[in-house]
């Protein structure tokens, strides 16, 4: 055995954390406020999110638990336990959020953060807190694009009905298919033992527009893809929430990255990574669409 993984937040990356994770040959521990109602693969144990006693024999933590007003909910339960934790190494999923706005130029694992938004800031901030344990085990601290994968991929608001393509020439986002996740994560506390701390970028290849991520879910399901909107027009009528997604334009950089974890994406655009989807939806019973 590798060592025990506790993974801190069952949630869409962790579940897929820890399946990976628990093939590749470490005990695997995870966490969740609600462990009567979940379920988990063979390999993986849940526990109470409460429970302090799985970081005494926490090898490797990987925490994808977002923070709240009050800041990180880990250290805020936890602190002591995670300073006690016989811990090798140790992840952190931070946002690329982190950065800010800056007008569609690339940023890369050295640009200076420059948060914009309050949800971007708290993250920020959590990795600070995160940073107290560079001293103590290898840390890595990984700044994901948006996260993608079955039952969370372009494919489901057309199925329902709700997918738009707004109209904004050059306006490119990041991604990363959750698999690629789990790959990455599994990569970084495989590696050769080291000191201190490095920051990570999960994001794919190729940041796209939205419009064409989902023009292309459509026409792998063989649909019509719903018509441009004007973003002035679908500015108007916009959540506060998703005004904060469309007033920010970064694109990130993965290179140094890959090249620290010897690795390249399995699903390096948005192309593959639905095409995958469609095929594990397809093999796992008949078409939705």
């Amino acid at each position: 055995m590798k060592g025990t993984l506790l993974v801190v937040g069952w949630g869409f990356s962790g579940s897929a954390i820890a399946a990976r994770a628990a093939r590749s040959g470490f005990r695997v521990v995870a966490t969740t406020r609600s462990p009567r109602s979940a379920s988990a693969p063979n390999g993986v144990e849940l526990c109470d999110f409460a429970d302090p006693a799985p970081y005494s024999r926490a090898t490797h933590l990987i925490a994808t638990a977002p923070p709240g007003p009050e800041g990180d909910p880990v250290w805020a339960l936890h602190g002591e336990a995670l300073k006690a934790a016989p811990l090798r190494w140790a992840g952190y999923l931070s946002t690329t959020g982190v950065y800010g706005d800056r007008q569609g130029a690339w940023v890369d694992e050295h640009t200076a953060p420059a948060p914009g938004q309050s949800r971007s800031r708290r993250r920020l901030s959590a990795e600070g807190q995160w940073a107290a344990l560079e001293t103590v085990c290898a840390l890595d601290l990984f700044r994901t694009a948006g996260i993608y994968g079955p039952g969370r991929s372009a494919f489901d608001d057309l199925r329902a009905g709700k997918a738009r393509r707004i109209d904004r020439p050059g306006h490119a986002f990041g991604r990363i298919h959750r698999e690629d996740i789990a790959r990455a994560v599994l990569a970084a506390m495989s590696s050769a033992p080291r000191d201190g701390s490095r920051i990570l970028h999960l994001a794919d290849d190729e940041p796209a527009e939205p419009s064409a991520v989902t023009a292309e879910a459509a026409r792998l399901l063989g649909l019509a893809p719903p018509p441009l909107t004007p973003f002035e027009e679908a500015w108007a009528g916009m959540s506060e929430m998703g005004r904060s997604f469309w007033s920010e334009d970064r694109r990130v950089s993965n290179v140094a990255t890959k090249a620290a974890l010897s690795l390249d994406w399995a699903y390096p655009t948005y192309r593959e990574g639905l095409g995958a989807i469609l095929a594990e939806e397809r093999a796992q019973g008949p078409a939705q669409e």
